[in-house]
């Protein structure tokens, strides 16, 4: 079995040229795999392997308390392991064939409450143009739902201030149009006029947020800057520029959004991906339920 393994790995690198640390991670799980084979159920070739030591081998990692996600990695693996037995012709059957993938429970996404995004705007406090930037940058995030990469890849040309939107550019490159909102449209127009003129150096730079150097403000900066300000704020717990991303979605929804129009602000692909704010929601109100019910 571990010859078997070692042409699989060679194939994945080779022909593959997966990189290293995903070469580990499939020789990890296959070598799991392979001692159960040989170990438990007495196996040395892969032409024995039927439908009921992959169910076994799953059931094993199951009881070992790994997660539906780690399962399914494992399942992963396997499959890509017996397809290319298969296609070399070193098997005649696929034993993974029918095994369906273990589902996991989505992780309901972190968010802040509107009294926190309320406080966490306020934060930047001065007129400074470094200030008006940050004040600027928080406000088109939550404004727009944007990705943070969405957000410092802004540049002047996206600006579609006479109609009140910008253009992101999201996964794929796909273009989409989002309303800002007068709030935020308003602040974003005080650090164009008062605040990037001031920061803007000799060297030519579209990016509508730059840092101090004039250049384009990076992912890690706005970060920095966004837990700088959540501590003025209040805020204890770690905060994420992908949580005002998720507070926008589920803030929407909670006054009555409609779900298309939030996929089409967020830029999902898949309604399903919007959905997981729904449940937030529903989790949010039974918490409300129980505690304030007499009967909760």
């Amino acid at each position: 079995m571990d010859h078997y393994l070692d042409i699989f790995l060679n194939y994945l690198n080779v022909e593959r040229g997966l990189s290293a640390n995903t070469l580990s991670a499939y020789s990890r799980d296959l070598n799991s795999y392979i001692s159960f084979l040989v170990e438990k159920q007495g196996i040395d070739d892969p032409a024995a392997i039927g439908h009921s030591q992959i169910l076994a081998y799953l059931g094993t990692l199951t009881k070992s308390g790994l997660s539906p996600r780690s399962r399914a990695r494992n399942l992963s693996a396997m499959r890509m392991f017996h397809r290319f037995l298969l296609r070399e012709k070193y098997t005649q059957l696929d034993p993974t064939a029918l095994i369906e993938s273990p589902r996991s429970v989505p992780a309901l996404p972190k968010l802040l409450s509107q009294a926190q995004v309320d406080s966490l705007l306020n934060a930047p406090a001065g007129d400074s143009p470094l200030v008006l930037r940050d004040r600027a940058m928080l406000e088109t995030l939550y404004a727009t739902g944007m990705r943070v990469s969405e957000l410092v890849g802004l540049r002047l040309g996206d600006l579609k201030l006479d109609i009140g939107c910008v253009n992101a550019f999201g996964k794929g490159s796909k273009q989409r149009l989002i309303p800002i909102g007068e709030v935020a449209l308003e602040i974003l127009l005080d650090y164009l006029q008062n605040g990037r003129p001031k920061i803007q150096r000799e060297s030519i730079c579209d990016q509508v947020f730059l840092n101090r150097l004039g250049k384009s403000m990076s992912r890690q900066g706005f970060w920095k800057n966004l837990k700088r300000y959540a501590l003025l704020a209040g805020i204890t717990h770690d905060v994420s520029p992908h949580m005002l991303r998720h507070s926008f979605a589920t803030h929407l929804l909670e006054n009555g959004a409609d779900l298309r129009a939030v996929q089409t602000m967020l830029g999902h692909a898949d309604i399903s991906t919007t959905q997981i704010y729904t449940h937030v929601i529903q989790e949010r109100l039974k918490k409300i339920h129980q505690r304030y019910h007499p009967r909760g």
